[in-house]
């Protein structure tokens, strides 16, 4: 079903919507000069407030419009909607561009084909992508910021095999892309590194026939969960975005583990389900969106792709809670052996 554009043009209204609660404001405060820079940030499924993927994007921002001095006024996020199109999408950046936002970031592989079609139309903005290489979309005004998610996943699998006790541990991912599935590899490549021989169960929640509706379903993501849970897997990683609170919940009904993805999801779970979390598998967003949004205000913005990867801390792992402080040493021995090219991630499901 398409997005009627009156519909988007209203939310266009309601700029920075929730930032108040996170961030005290985004007028700059005392956080240094003011900037007439209008940031046009679009969303993937789940938006603002799931915790993971969008939510590392949102931190982004909020650190440039602070550091940046960038009034409410000059900001407006807007969101993805369920089951939405090509269209959908290319209609968002559309209406940013024409209200003037430069730069526009594009959260998620998602809107590959939509930044193909706009960015073109509106050579004089820059455009940001995040997770879409130089291969989906290629244009003289478009940044591809990309990451190494393989080896972040590599950490927290060899840590899943380091903790596991049943010698089987599960993987699950909110839809079944090439994307994802570099997550799937490097999680797999760890545990196998770990643990010679433990069995690593997978499961993809969606397709992209579906609309990766995956990454939003915690209902769907328990569920998978809960199968191999009782299938005798005793940690689960979810690489499913909002859909991973699911998965926490089951782990802790299972008195089980389960690793988070994308920020540090200890610090933003549940309290009740807090303590399942033994780590996440941190990926810098954050850090992507500033270093672009800073990038377009210094007028040093470069087209291509930027790979975010362990040797730049564009990935990593989360030691919040406690859950893998014994084996910390082991993880950065991998570390190092990853930044330094002894161990080569494979991106690829073998």
């Amino acid at each position: 079903m398409g997005l009627v554009a009156a519909a988007l043009i209203g939310a266009m209204t309601l700029t920075a919507c929730g930032d108040d609660t996170e961030t005290g404001g985004g007028d700059g405060g005392n956080a240094g000069p003011s900037s007439d820079l209008k940031i046009g940030l679009a969303y993937d499924i789940g938006g603002r407030g799931d915790k993971s993927f969008n939510d590392s994007a949102a931190v982004g921002l909020d650190k440039a419009k602070k550091d940046f001095g960038i009034s409410e006024d000059n900001v407006s996020e807007l969101s993805a909607r369920a089951n939405e199109t090509d269209t959908d999408r290319a209609t968002r950046l559309d209406l940013l561009a024409k209200g003037g936002y430069n730069p526009i970031i594009a959260v998620g592989f998602a809107y590959a084909p939509a930044v193909k079609t706009v960015a073109p139309k509106y050579p004089d903005v820059k455009f940001g992508i995040v997770d879409a290489t130089t291969f989906d979309v290629e244009a003289p005004n478009v940044a591809n910021l990309v990451f190494a998610e393989e080896q972040g996943s590599f950490l927290v699998g060899a840590a899943a095999a380091l903790k596991d006790t049943t010698n089987s541990v599960g993987f699950i991912g909110g839809c079944s892309v090439p994307l994802i599935a570099k997550f799937e590899a490097g999680f797999k490549a760890g545990a196998e590194a770990a643990k010679p021989g433990i069995k690593v169960v997978s499961r993809y929640l969606s397709t992209p026939q579906q609309n990766c509706s995956g990454f939003n379903d915690p209902a769907a993501g328990g569920e998978a969960a809960k199968g191999m849970f009782d299938g005798g897997a005793d940690i689960v990683y979810a690489a499913a975005g909002g859909s991973g609170t699911g998965v926490f919940q089951a782990a802790s009904a299972a008195g089980k583990k389960a690793i988070g993805v994308d920020s540090d999801q200890y610090l933003t779970a549940d309290p009740a389900v807090q303590k399942v979390i033994m780590t996440s598998m941190i990926k810098r967003v954050d850090v992507a969106v500033l270093n672009f949004l800073t990038s377009a205000k210094d007028g040093k913005f470069v087209a291509g792709a930027t790979t975010f990867d362990l040797k730049a801390d564009g990935v990593g792992y989360s030691t919040s809670g406690g859950g893998v402080d014994d084996i910390k040493t082991k993880l950065d021995e991998y570390k190092a052996k990853i930044v330094d090219g002894s161990i080569k991630v494979p991106t690829k499901v073998s």
